[in-house]
């Protein structure tokens, strides 16, 4: 390998850098957890604890995917009775009521997408703790993909939240959230920290080097 081509392949934390995670600025590792001269945020090579925090994170979120999925998220109403449905019974109502479209959107952005941001994390605290070197492109456009639908799982939520608003202007039904609902969303916010705890950084680490 030439000079050039392993100076391109080394990263700044094995050739003596850090840089700043506020203002990027890049400073001598040996001041790491110094105050950045630039802007006084304390320098990283690495987020600190990044492993571990994540793993907690990610365990919380695992626990409590169990009980959004089984308690009810919506509560309805009316003069003729009350309902309650969970997830898994309002895609299987609106599937079977002929919305098949919003049936598939509600499956995918409320079961599919937040077990495949719990399986991503998993994989990566997983390839980083054994050092994997293999397949690191591919990790990183997963790490990207984890943080880029991270923002949609909350489809649920909202839809709970706009039929609440919608009903209440009538006086013969009421629609409220359900405990599956403060369930579900604390698992999308706890996969969201977690991934902004996870340091992708990692990734790319050699088996030299210590994780963060």
């Amino acid at each position: 390998m030439s000079e050039t081509a392993a100076l391109a392949a080394s990263s700044a934390r094995s050739l003596g850098l850090a840089a700043c995670p506020a203002c990027g600025r890049i400073e001598p590792l040996s001041r790491e957890d110094a105050p950045c001269g630039r802007c006084g945020n304390p320098l990283h090579s690495r987020k600190p604890e990044s492993v571990s925090r994540t793993w907690a994170l990610l365990t919380a979120a695992c626990v409590l995917f169990i009980p959004a999925n089984l308690l009810p998220i919506m509560e309805t109403g009316s003069l003729f009775g009350s309902q309650q449905d969970t997830i898994i019974s309002g895609v299987i109502y609106l599937w079977t009521s002929g919305s098949w479209p919003l049936a598939a959107l509600v499956f995918f952005a409320s079961i599919v997408v937040p077990l495949a941001k719990l399986a991503i994390l998993g994989f990566l605290l997983v390839s980083v703790h054994y050092r994997m070197r293999r397949w690191r492109g591919i990790r990183t456009r997963l790490y990207r993909f984890v943080e880029f639908v991270g923002r949609w799982s909350m489809l649920d939520i909202f839809v709970v939240t706009v039929l609440a608003a919608l009903v209440r202007l009538q006086s013969l039904a009421t629609i409220k959230a359900g405990p599956g609902a403060l369930a579900f969303g604390a698992v999308v916010v706890l996969t969201m920290l977690a991934s902004m705890a996870f340091d992708p950084r990692l990734i790319w680490d050699g088996p030299e080097e210590r994780n963060g």
